[in-house]
């Protein structure tokens, strides 16, 4: 049975238990088991690598104890022991090590849903045919995990924790993290970037066993919301991260703004802070007078500037309001144009996040330590033949191929304007009162046609309309006289 198929058919198996209801429920409850499964099989092989390793997890609560026997414990008992051992005593795990505070995160928040122990043991015995240990089958189930994690797309609010991975990939590959530079997301969701990043260095940078271990103790991360970060945890696990640790749950904005000192600055910054919300009472306290407010992503970005080290680059995901905006909005551009070099804006349409936010969105790519002199845009626009980015036709690496291509080398030499491409410099969009919702200048506006002769069809077509309905009324009247 392929992965892809095995996945199914444990989703098919929870559609059939009473208390697992919808996506989300669905979601979070196979990610707990394939957590589970995931760090049992690569404790297994530390504990063959490693001497003195010992699993955080209890001998007694470790996968190959109660569930690789697939005749083992069931029905009322393996319900039991789930709901009154298991949780309870992982939710209560003493954090002694990275590895236990791993475990104790992602379970303090987590439950079972499922009420049925036969179909808990039918789901068991299906995650127990995957071998973690085993690379191919590790990469094959990990294309299955980030459908799992586009699944969310479809279930409700939890659509918010995804970025499409087109977008993730370019944003990482323009940034272009390596091995040893500290890499922050404040709000990872399902660790999207991260992977991304991973991916991008070991493909790269990653030659020794020494830069793999330089790149693991170089990765920082922050998910406010248990079902996410527990999705990122094992992310991470599925992605040979040994300690996941560095991945906290928590809420990067409750700490105040003047805290981060300067030995927590970072080098690289990849994320797309949630926008459109409004973070709990007391939140933008934590922040300067003139940078308050409740609007998440504008206390992101502020953020984020504070974080950077000199020479260190983000690259940030924000909407158009953030481009247009007044007030805070404006004192934030301002801070960002004048402590970072504000020097690539990609500007993309409303689609691209689709179906859970339908506003345009913007790319911004900045680097701390020298203020914006130019600013380039781009303009990307959904393929020819499709109106618009869906879920069955979603945006593509490929679709960003020109983007990248245009980009240049290191520093981004041998750009040039075209129908796509415009600058604008930093004193135009000073004297804009620093709005940089700059339409692109090489767009041509469709010709409707002469205003006075449009009237004048469209009182014809009127015309025409009107007469047909009193024909009509006519032919009706006659038929209910006869």
């Amino acid at each position: 049975m392929s992965v892809r198929t095995l996945v199914k058919s444990i989703q098919d198996i929870m559609r059939q238990d009473t208390g697992v209801d919808g996506d989300a429920q669905r979601i979070s409850q196979l990610c707990w088991m394939f957590f589970l499964k995931i760090i049992d099989d690569q404790d297994q092989e530390l504990e063959l690598l490693r001497d003195d390793y010992r699993s955080p997890i209890p001998e007694r609560l470790q996968w190959r104890a109660w569930a690789a026997d697939p005749e083992g414990i069931t029905g009322e008992a393996l319900q039991e022991f789930v709901n009154d051992d298991l949780f309870p005593t992982l939710k209560g795990l003493i954090p002694a090590t990275p590895r236990a505070r791993t475990v104790r995160s992602v379970f303090e928040d987590a439950y079972n849903y499922m009420k049925s122990g036969q179909l808990m043991r039918q789901v068991v015995n299906r995650i127990d045919g995957i071998d973690f240990n085993n690379l191919s089958e590790r990469q094959h189930f990990g294309d299955i995990y980030e459908q799992i994690l586009n699944d969310l797309q479809s279930a409700g609010n939890a659509g918010e924790y995804y970025t499409p991975r087109a977008v993730t990939a370019f944003m990482t590959e323009m940034i272009e993290p390596r091995p040893g530079e500290t890499m922050f997301d404040p709000a990872c969701g399902t660790g999207g970037f991260l992977t991304c990043a991973i991916r991008h260095m070991r493909e790269h940078h990653v030659k020794r066993p020494e830069d793999e271990a330089v790149m693991q103790a170089s990765l920082r991360a922050v998910e406010k919301k248990q079902l996410p970060h527990m999705l990122a945890v094992t992310n991470m696990l599925l992605h040979g991260i040994e300690d996941p640790s560095f991945l906290r749950h928590d809420n990067t904005l409750a700490r105040p703004y003047i805290s981060w000192g300067k030995d927590e600055r970072v080098d690289v910054v990849l994320t797309n802070p949630p926008f459109g919300g409004r973070e709990e009472d007391g939140i933008e306290s934590n922040f300067p007078q003139h940078f308050r407010t409740r609007e998440t992503a504008d206390l992101f970005l502020a953020l984020i500037i504070r974080l950077l080290r000199p020479g260190g680059r983000a690259a940030v995901v924000l909407p158009d309001g953030s481009l247009f905006g007044e007030g805070v909005k404006t004192r934030l551009k301002e801070a960002l144009m004048e402590e970072c070099n504000l020097h690539t804006i990609v500007r993309l349409p409303n689609s691209v996040f689709r179906p859970y936010a339908s506003i345009g969105t913007n790319l911004l790519f900045f680097e701390k330590g020298a203020p914006t002199q130019d600013i380039w845009f781009w303009e990307h626009r959904v393929p020819e033949g499709q109106k618009a980015y869906s879920m069955t036709r979603p945006i593509r690496a490929e679709h960003l191929a020109d983007c990248a291509a245009w980009w240049g080398g290191p520093h981004r030499e041998g750009r040039v304007e075209t129908e796509r491409a415009w600058k604008v410099s930093a004193e135009d969009v000073k004297a804009r009162g620093y709005n940089l919702d700059i339409k692109n200048p090489y767009t041509v506006a469709e010709d409707h046609g002469d205003p006075e002769t449009l009237l004048e069809d469209l009182g014809r077509a009127e015309a025409e309309v009107a007469a047909l309905r009193d024909q009509l009324k006519a032919i009706l009247s006659e038929a209910l006289a006869r």
